[in-house]
């Protein structure tokens, strides 16, 4: 497994996420309704999950789909608890705890890893370990 290619992927996956919130946060519908914003980000995830998993496998070996998940998926929350919670959330007044006690995240967690293994098990022949 290529570590630095899935961690970057990881990176990038991290700011579509990002991205995408800051700008349904600025829309008054979704800023109103948890429901929709949360529906909006489980639908976007398996986009940025199939592009990350997409950018990795271009240039590295087609093994690994749920190691390569979970490292992806790690690397956005590493990313989460350095800049995400510090940075956007204590400043509108949440905290670590609510911030990763929230089961939209987990939910968001788990289904970048499963489209990222996935992707492997749908575009390669590829054995999965």
């Amino acid at each position: 497994m290529n570590y630095p290619r899935a961690i970057l992927s990881g990176i990038i996956a991290w700011l579509c996420v990002v991205i995408t919130f800051y700008v349904l946060e600025h829309i008054p519908f979704f800023k109103e309704s948890t429901t929709a914003l949360a529906f909006i980000a489980t639908f976007t995830i398996i986009f940025y999950a199939w592009f990350a998993a997409w950018l990795y496998y271009k240039k590295a070996a087609k093994k690994s789909g749920l190691l390569v998940g979970i490292v992806i998926t790690a690397t956005a929350l590493v990313l989460d608890v350095l800049v995400t919670v510090p940075f956007i959330e204590i400043p509108k007044g949440n905290s670590y705890q609510s911030f990763f006690s929230n089961p939209l995240l987990w939910t968001l967690a788990v289904i970048n890893v499963l489209t990222v293994f996935l992707y492997l098990k749908r575009n390669t022949k590829a054995s999965q370990n």
